[in-house]
């Protein structure tokens, strides 16, 4: 009798929790279905007025027609983007709080810094937005017309000139720069690009390595010098500046890119949804028209899946976990 009754226990234990599994399966399916019903949360892990907060407002504005609620820009900079993107991976898994990511955040940083979290599990992809080359700028009254003068004045001159040093890719294409070249610079850290570039026009600043998007407004207006861009291919919006093989510095390709994460465990269907929001908001050509402005060239519509994300993510964390570690790129 006492089996028999354990038997019945165990059933029942069994049906109980099929029902509470069941129930906890149909809630979070309605829930994904009426997604969203309220505000989102875009975390940005950089200080306003940098190329991911640019980007992401960009974005974030686009993306009230297609979601049908806002969303908010949080900017939770320091640590090279290490804090805002421990935010998103400690957030609820319920598409309320997601980041716009990028190579320094979800590739480079791990490589540098002891994080709380890890970049490949913690996270869902959503969609890769764009990519870019870095561009290598000098203060307006720096020696150097060109970049085989800068290198000559360099190495005539060690550890005189200062490279600021805001993100990962900031740090490391610096560090690709003067093992080339031979050269020494003095790092100087910062929370993020904006205020870089700030001193950078003021002059408080030699040296620095950065995304276009923060980049080409200064330099077109003469503020700033650009020596070249880390890529093997040209700027569309700004065909005038020449690559590093051009330059003199034939190897130097240090390329990012962004894209959106949500926190690990978001159910499919939101991931989906926003992936699809996004998708409308970068056929707009309005929106087109602004990224291209910033250098930005746009994933074509049959690569914006969250599994292109994953790829490109595990393929850069293999390609340059190495070479960062080898290098010896610790973080400022």
């Amino acid at each position: 009798m006492r089996i028999q009754l354990s038997a019945v226990a165990s059933v029942m234990t069994a049906v109980a929790a099929a029902v509470v599994g069941g129930a906890v399966i149909g809630v979070a399916a309605a829930s994904a279905q009426s997604y969203p019903t309220r505000p989102i949360t875009l975390v940005v892990p950089f200080p306003p007025g940098g190329s991911t907060d640019v980007i992401g407002r960009i974005l974030a504005e686009r993306l009230k027609a297609p979601l049908g609620q806002s969303v908010i820009i949080e900017n939770v900079g320091g640590a090279g983007g290490v804090i805002g993107v421990g935010r998103v991976a400690r957030a609820a898994p319920d598409g309320y709080t997601i980041d716009i990511g990028q190579w320094d955040t979800h590739v480079a940083n791990g490589a540098i810094y002891p994080l709380t979290y890890d970049l490949a599990k913690d996270f869902e992809p959503i969609v890769p937005i764009s990519s870019n080359p870095y561009m290598m700028l000098a203060r307006k009254g720096m020696p150097g017309d060109d970049l085989r003068g800068l290198v000559t004045w360099l190495k005539a001159n060690p550890d005189k000139a200062t490279q600021a040093s805001p993100t990962a890719g900031s740090q490391v294409a610096g560090a690709y720069f003067q093992s080339l070249t031979g050269t020494k610079l003095q790092i100087v850290p910062y929370r993020g690009a904006a205020p870089a570039m700030q001193d950078l026009v003021a002059s408080q600043i030699d040296l620095l390595f950065v995304q276009p998007a923060v980049a080409l407004p200064q330099v077109r207006g003469g503020a700033i010098k650009a020596y070249a861009v880390t890529g093997p291919t040209h700027l569309t919006v700004a065909p005038e500046i020449p690559t590093v093989d051009e330059a003199g510095l034939p190897g130097l390709h240090v390329l990012g890119w962004y894209g959106l994460f949500a926190p690990k465990g978001t159910p499919k269907a939101i991931v989906a949804r926003l992936n699809a929001a996004v998708a409308e908001a970068l056929a707009d050509p309005g929106v087109r028209a602004r990224l291209a402005d910033l250098g930005q060239d746009i994933y074509p519509r049959d690569q914006q899946t969250p599994e292109v994300l994953a790829a490109l993510q595990k393929a850069e964390i293999e390609k340059w976990w190495p070479i960062i570690k080898a290098a010896n790129i610790k973080a400022e």
